[in-house]
């Protein structure tokens, strides 16, 4: 919604903004594009640009997969060379964006990336008499990212645009990974003002343009990845929580909350849109379909280690390809923990421990946040609790999250560097 308020024609209310370091490092990024960002009491106020974003010169998206990419689409709006870097280089700087990079050259834009997988720093030279509206050929089977930045480009491009998914292959079907986040860029769009036309079998996307986006007032949504942490907290620590502000919306992490309820948790929906769960600890083995909820993983991972029976994480590949490998690392540190772990190319099983794990040692967070959520969680059932190396990445989805976990009763506490 930053972004889109930050394309669009006039002036926009955000409400309830998220504060992490992701959606503070879009800010950064939407300001030097022209954009004015004022924060208030009711939200952020933003005046876009009306679909012709300044050149800034340097783009930095900090570690941020979402914001770097839909930036390096953005930013082929803007007149003259735009360089996109991070100051990640170990994480943000290794993220492949060659599908994006391909397809934004076939709309005109002269693009110089890094290495074969066009990692970042990338540099980017547009502008809306170099790009072509037409059609726009993506794979979108490694990150649908590549195609949300290009639905955010094409409203702006000068005539009617098609973006269709292709296959990775001459005769392979297209297929779109975390298919539920398109859902999502569409939601936004849509409530911007923004025509899209979607295919029949979903991978064909029509775009009126020039279109520019409309302002509005708008609130955001509860985080369902954030929600899915706290509440795997609650499903193996047992007891209750309540949790505000989510919202059936096209968010698919919202699958965490029937996936925790067939392992034994149960819920009851309040006034006002409270979500109560109610937990007493002890949870059966699932099987999940990772690809529809994908950064929801982890956390249900979490409460696959307390479950009772052989729980099975599918259509995960993905996740190798995030903040760090979200398959092996993850695998890896669980088994320092004694966590039963087996994986594939694109699957986990986790066979649980109902009876919790000693602790007593330091695990290692590798810079994700998911990764160290993860870990927090196991660690309410370690009889000698865990330290949690490099914890502070949390800041990049949700700088609270520890504090939350001590309202909620659990021991967290912030140990000095050594």
């Amino acid at each position: 919604m930053i972004l889109a308020a930050s394309l669009a024609e006039g002036r926009s209310l955000i409400r309830r903004p998220a504060t992490n370091d992701d959606a503070q490092a879009l800010i950064a990024c939407c300001r030097a594009l022209g954009a004015e960002i004022e924060e208030t009491p009711e939200g952020l106020r933003i005046e876009g640009v009306a679909g012709r974003p300044r050149n800034p010169g340097v783009l930095n998206p900090g570690n941020a997969g979402a914001v770097a990419r839909f930036l390096i689409a953005v930013a082929c709006l803007a007149e003259g060379e735009v360089r996109i870097e991070t100051d990640h280089a170990e994480s943000l700087g290794r993220r492949p964006n060659r599908e994006l990079v391909e397809a934004l050259r076939s709309l005109g834009a002269e693009i110089e990336a890094t290495g074969p997988e066009a990692c970042l720093p990338i540099r980017v030279r547009g502008g809306r008499d170099r790009l072509r509206a037409g059609t726009i050929r993506v794979e979108a089977f490694r990150s649908s990212q590549f195609l949300s930045a290009l639905l955010f480009l094409a409203p702006h491009l000068r005539g009617a645009s098609v973006v269709e998914v292709a296959g990775p292959g001459p005769a392979v079907q297209p297929r779109i990974v975390s298919r539920p986040l398109i859902d999502q860029t569409l939601e936004v769009l849509a409530a911007f003002g923004a025509g899209i036309d979607v295919g029949p079998e979903g991978f064909r996307f029509g775009i009126k343009g020039p279109r520019r986006l409309r302002a509005g007032d708008h609130e955001v949504h509860g985080d369902w990845p954030s929600a899915a942490a706290l509440m795997s907290a609650v499903a193996v620590a047992g007891g209750m929580a309540a949790l505000d502000g989510l919202a059936d919306d096209a968010q698919g992490e919202r699958r965490a909350r029937p996936a925790l309820a067939a392992m034994g948790c149960e819920f009851q929906e309040g006034e006002g849109g409270r979500l109560f769960i109610h937990s007493r600890g002890e949870l059966a083995a699932e099987c999940f379909n990772g690809d529809l909820a994908t950064d929801a993983v982890l956390a249900l991972e979490a409460a696959a280690c307390l479950a009772h029976g052989a729980s099975r994480f599918e259509n995960i590949a993905n996740l190798r390809l995030k903040e760090s490998d979200r398959i092996g690392r993850v695998a890896a540190e669980l088994s320092r923990l004694g966590v039963a772990v087996r994986h594939g190319a694109d699957w986990v099983e986790i066979t649980g421990n109902p009876e919790g794990y000693p602790g007593g040692i330091e695990v290692e967070a590798h810079g994700d946040h998911r990764l160290a959520q993860m870990l927090a969680v196991i660690g309410l059932r370690c009889e000698r609790g865990l330290v949690v190396r490099g914890a502070d990445c949390v800041s990049k989805s949700y700088p609270g999250f520890f504090e939350d976990l001590a309202r909620l009763g659990a021991k967290a506490r912030r140990l000095p560097l050594s």
